[in-house]
């Protein structure tokens, strides 16, 4: 019984974190600093955007482990 309980706790701290930096990289994406707070200037070329790249690729990896697959939902039919 206890087993159960110890990992219904420790899926619930782990969901938890998920949900934690889905939230921030959405925050991130949506710039609501204005451009203030950037890890990486956006005006540097090449590599300025690797910033966004990057929370947009955790953003699909919790969505992923919440079970919402993007490329299934836009991806092309197959015939």
């Amino acid at each position: 019984m206890f087993e159960a309980c110890g990992a219904q706790k420790e899926r619930l701290v782990k969901n938890s974190i998920v949900l934690l930096l889905g939230l921030l990289s959405v925050v991130y994406l949506l710039n609501l600093g204005a451009g203030i707070f950037e890890f990486i200037p956006d005006n540097l070329p090449l590599i300025g955007n690797l910033d966004d790249a990057a929370a947009l690729a955790l953003l699909v990896m919790c969505l992923q482990h919440f079970g919402i697959n993007l490329p299934d939902i836009f991806g092309r039919k197959k015939d």
